[in-house]
This record gives structure tokens, sequence and C-alpha cells, in this order.
């Protein structure tokens, strides 16, 4: 019981944006170098997963290393937050859902690694990472620094994602979307 309310809690929490960086001690980045060798040892043995919205993958690029697309937070065109610019970006409510769907049709369940990838590892990686051990999943970790990685701070270049993440560590990945990867519902 105690440990259905703390998955209920950490839900929660996730859900509104209010968990520290250091929920999950289980949901452990990994470096996309160490992501990409266990896609090459054992493919077959876990779920490679980019939590991104179709959306920017078509403008940012995709690596055909991950298995499937399944969003964590989709943008909601219809709710704008005019303080900071952005549209709204609610929880995929079916995500654990899909998620384990995707591991059945590989033969796997809820205890086989999974592993999250989003732009920059933090505002959707991790996120996705603690909301699946909330779910019962037991071997959940994230790509560090994500698929774009971080910003360059200063200098010309300044505020291009040219540092780190697995685009810019020399790791497959193409412009073009695999439309066969992403999660229809």
């Amino acid at each position: 019981m105690e440990k259905n309310v703390k998955a209920i809690i950490l839900s929660l929490l996730i859900m509104f944006g209010i968990t520290s960086h250091a929920t999950a001690k289980d949901a452990l980045s990994v470096t996309p170098q160490a992501v990409w060798d266990m896609v090459q040892e054992d493919a077959e043995e876990m779920l490679f997963v980019d939590v991104r919205d179709p959306v920017e993958i078509m403008f940012v690029g995709f690596t055909d290393a991950v298995d499937i697309n399944i969003p964590f937070r989709t943008v909601k065109r219809t709710q704008f937050n005019e303080e900071k610019a952005v549209f709204a970006m609610p929880l995929n409510p079916d995500f654990a859902r899909d998620i384990e769907e995707a591991l059945k049709a590989k033969g796997l369940d809820k205890n086989a690694l999974v592993v999250t990838m989003c732009r920059s590892g933090s505002a959707r990686g991790k996120p996705s990472a603690d909301y699946l051990l909330s779910q019962g999943f037991t071997n959940v970790k994230y790509v560090d620094h994500g698929f774009q990685g971080d910003k360059i701070e200063d200098g010309e270049r300044e505020g291009f994602r040219l540092k780190n993440g697995w685009q810019n560590s020399g790791l497959p990945w193409s412009s073009k979307i695999n439309p066969s990867k992403i999660n229809k519902p």
C-alpha cells in the first residue's frame, strides 16, 4: 500500500513538473556512446525509446538506433503560455501503456532495460525515466544530454546545441524521420 501511495505521489509530481533532479536513484543517466554500445551488443534485450514529440524529431533529426518513438509529452497547440512564449506540453496519458506494449512486441516485460532519450536529457529524458519507475518498470535509464545536447554558452555559436548529446557524439543520426518507428495512436 505504501509503495502505491509513493508511486502516485511521484507520478503527480512528475506530471506537474515539480520533481527534483535526483528523484529516481535507479534511473541512471548513461552516455550516448554507452547506449550505442548497448544497442550494438544487446538490442533484443532492451527497449530504446525516443520520447520527443514527432514534430520535434521531424525538424531536429532522428537515430534509427531507437526501437520506437513514444512521446512522453506532446505539444498542445491550443494552449499557449504568453509569459513563457511556449505551447503547453501535457503528459501523454498512454505513455506507460505504450512502453509496455512496445516491450511485449519484443518479447520483453517491465523488468527489461528501457532507455529513454529526449532533446537534452533533463526536460523529458530523466522525468520519463522517473515516471516509468513510478509505474512499476524496474530497469530504466535515460540518455545523458539527450539527442541534441547542451547549448554553447558563449562565442559566435552561443545558444546552439553543439556540445555533447547523441547528435554531437559522432553516432549515427539523420535529418530524416523514419515513419515506421513513430508510435501512431
